[in-house]
């Protein structure tokens, strides 16, 4: 089965591109009239990156995280500065190959493990026998919804 591929991009925060930006936020019930609350912009690259030097954005490639909602195709923002704990999403090379898993530590039996969010593809153990690094881990999710 293919696993989950992810393909890497750095951050370019030299430029700033203020969007609209509602304040009070936009309701999923009863329309509001939100155009009276923008406010002058949002820089996408402010709010989402918090260590520009370490931190980049990928493309998902694969269906193995799809149960927690990260579909192929979609965007992640990847911070490498941040420190891997259990439950946590992140982008680790293993043996050579990147992937993209839920990161769970397990000291009873002194390994790690790679967790897919997908029955059809199973864990991977990480023991000392592995070439391993966690890359990043994953702050973001961004996600194409308009078909």
């Amino acid at each position: 089965m293919e696993e989950i591929k992810v393909e890497i991009n750095l951050i370019d925060s030299h430029e700033t591109l203020a969007l609209p930006y509602a304040e009070e936020g936009v309701r999923a019930g009863f329309p509001s009239p939100a155009e009276e609350h923008m406010m002058t912009g949002i820089d996408l690259n402010k709010e989402l990156v918090r260590h520009p030097e370490t931190t980049f954005y990928a493309r998902v490639k694969g269906h193995s995280m799809a149960g927690v909602g990260i579909d192929d195709g979609d965007l992640v923002v990847v911070d490498k500065s941040l420190d891997a704990c259990t439950g946590n999403y992140v982008v680790a090379c293993i043996d050579g190959e990147f992937t993209l898993k839920e990161f769970r530590i397990d000291d009873s039996n002194h390994c790690a493990w790679l967790m897919p969010a997908n029955e059809a593809y199973h864990p991977i153990r990480i023991t000392e026998e592995n070439n391993f690094m966690v890359w990043g881990v994953v702050t973001y999710v961004i996600k194409k919804v308009y078909k």
